[in-house]
Order: structure tokens, then C-alpha cells, then sequence
């Protein structure tokens, strides 16, 4: 596991949004940034999910989260906008953002990947993800100290049979983030990095393996450490980096 112990104000007074929040590593990375002091916007498809960590996170006294129901697969440009009005009109501006939230698509060989599968695994985890970090762009140059983590893969670093689109867009997920942290390198109070969670007890680990025992694997919980740091003031610096939570 990454090896760092945060302090328990951290985050205090950050403004983070996290997708994908409803559920694992998502809603794992919200509750936790909530603990450790901050204001987490909970971004993802299901209200009812989004609900769940809202309930968790307030039962724990934790300070208050903000629910944001959005469907990365069919959300238009003007609701992108929509967001970040909202946004910037609540807390004025943006502190962390995590891009959680993707989708595997079919596990299968190339040859047998339809189009519409392909594109729709690449409009969630990547065109999503790129419209969210350009349209939250200003208001994360409006921070002090802001980080953006973008979720990475093995099979994002080296390519491997059968993993299709999914792999395409982890590797299209490191090159956005390179692009990035080359781009505001130096000129703003932003870093962008990436890290790859590696095998985790969650829903979409267990559709990818179906023979796997889940206790195998570690649970969200257990690879928050590397969120932290990358989240909060000790990373500051750390720039077009790839990290690895296990």
C-alpha cells in the first residue's frame, strides 16, 4: 500500500467534487475527504447511490456534502456549464477534483467490439472527463492549492488482450493528464496526477473477474492513503505523475 498518514484537518475548508460518488472507490475517496475537513460534491448517475454517501457522510457530522445528480454518458455542453455556474456561485471555486466515475465496457477481443460500445466507453471515461476538467478549469485556478486525480489502470499503462476499449481510455486518461500538468506547469497553484487504484473489492473489479474471491482483494477504504496525498497540501509540486494506491 502507498505509505502516508494524514492528518485529520487536511482538507479542512477544500471544496472538492468527486465522480462517481455513489459507490465504490468514489464513495470511498467522498466520505474520506469528508472526514478529514472538506466540502465534497458528489457527482454520478444514481441519486439513489449519491444519497447513501450524502447519508454517510452527514450521520458522521461530517461538514455538509452537496448531491449532484449528472449523467457523464449523455450530459450536454451546456449542462457542463450549468455545473460549473453552480459551482462557482455556492463556493467560488474549486479546490479538488477527482475523476473517479468510468465504465469497463465489454471484456472482448477487438475484432468482436462494436462501435457503439467503443464509443460509449470512450464518451464516459474520457470525453466526460475532458469537458468536466475544462469547463472546471477556472474555478480551479481560482484555488490556492488545487489538485485534479485522474483514475488510471494497469492495463492504461500496458495494453492487454481483451480489455478493448477500456484500456484505450485509461491510456487516453494518462495522456490527458500529462498534457495537462505539462500545460499548467509552473503557471498556476494546480497539479494533475494520475493513480491507479489496482485490483479493489468493488462492483466493477467483480464484473471484470467473476471467478475471483472478493476478500482477495483489498476494500476501497484500504487504498484511501494515496487519495489523501495527492488531494492535500503535501503534495504540492507533484505534477504529471503516476501513482500506484497498492
Amino acid at each position: 500500500m502507498f505509505d502516508y498518514s494524514a492528518r485529520p484537518d487536511l482538507l479542512k475548508d477544500r471544496v472538492i467534487l468527486v465522480t462517481g460518488a455513489g459507490r465504490g472507490i468514489g464513495a470511498a475517496a467522498a466520505r474520506t475527504y469528508a472526514a478529514h475537513g472538506a466540502t465534497v460534491l458528489l457527482l454520478g448517475r444514481s441519486e439513489e447511490n449519491l444519497a447513501r454517501t450524502y447519508d454517510a457522510i452527514e450521520q458522521a457530522g461530517h461538514p455538509q456534502p452537496v448531491v449532484i445528480p449528472f449523467d457523464l454518458e449523455t450530459a450536454l455542453p451546456h449542462q457542463y456549464d450549468e455545473l460549473a455556474a453552480m459551482v462557482e456561485k455556492e463556493f467560488g471555486k474549486l479546490d479538488g477534483l477527482l475523476h473517479n466515475a468510468s465504465i469497463i465496457g465489454p471484456r472482448t477481443p477487438l475484432e468482436q467490439l462494436s462501435g457503439d460500445n467503443f464509443m460509449r466507453v470512450m464518451q464516459v471515461n474520457v470525453n466526460a472527463m475532458f469537458m468536466l476538467t475544462s469547463t472546471l478549469l477556472p474555478l480551479l485556478k481560482l484555488s490556492a492549492d488545487a489538485s485534479v486525480v485522474f483514475t488510471s489502470s494497469s492495463v492504461g499503462r500496458k495494453g492487454r488482450a481483451y480489455w478493448g476499449a477500456y484500456a484505450v481510455s485509461k491510456f487516453a486518461t494518462e495522456g490527458l493528464m500529462q498534457v495537462m500538468a505539462d500545460e499548467i506547469e509552473g503557471i498556476t497553484a494546480i497539479r494533475a496526477n494520475s493513480v491507479n487504484p489496482g485490483g479493489t473489492r468493488t462492483d466493477m473489479r467483480a464484473q471484470a473477474y467473476p471467478g475471483e474471491d472478493p476478500q482477495t482483494r483489498p476494500a476501497p477504504e484500504d487504498i484511501m492513503p494515496v487519495y489523501l496525498y495527492l488531494m492535500g497540501p503535501d503534495s504540492q509540486g507533484i505534477n504529471g505523475q503516476a501513482f500506484d494506491a497498492q
